[in-house]
């Protein structure tokens, strides 16, 4: 599977950073805002978001909180350069945040809760994926059983 990575982060040097950095790893897409990024889950098929916490407008928990109902899908991560409790009790409770991640980030160790992502991401759609086969093959059992009952 191709991962598809939103990267929400209000500056712009960052956005930069994480895709000269992933590039060759994922499909990097990268917003400036909370706005842009309800844009491009609009119109893409994205897997994981990772976002800034503090950011104009909108925070991070916030940005995940609003999408949550329309785009449930995607694993979420916070990036964030304060260590602030309140804002990860909230990133948890709020925005299902899968993770929290201290700014500066560390390569490799973004990558490795990247690819732990993409794995509950797959196992999510692979679930759900069999439960709706599950449902149809249940209600084919049950026309059948009706079936035979009748006769």
């Amino acid at each position: 599977m191709n991962t598809n990575i939103l990267y929400v982060d209000d500056e712009p040097h960052n956005l930069s950073a994480f895709s000269a950095t992933y590039r060759r790893l994922y499909k990097i897409f990268t917003a400036e805002s909370a706005e842009e990024g309800r844009k491009i889950l609009d119109k893409e098929d994205i897997h994981i978001i990772i976002t800034d916490q503090r950011m104009p407008k909108t925070t991070g928990v916030e940005f995940l909180a609003s999408i949550l109902e329309k785009h449930p899908e995607p694993i979420r991560m916070i990036l964030t350069g304060y260590t602030d409790i309140d804002a990860v009790i909230d990133a948890i409770n709020k925005g299902q945040v899968y993770r929290y991640i201290q700014k500066p980030w560390m390569e490799e160790d973004l990558r490795i809760n990247i690819e732990k992502a993409k794995e509950i991401y797959t196992l999510r759609k692979e679930n759900k994926e069999l439960t709706e086969k599950l449902l149809i093959a249940n209600s084919q059992l049950e026309f059948i059983a009706r079936q035979n009952l009748l006769s």
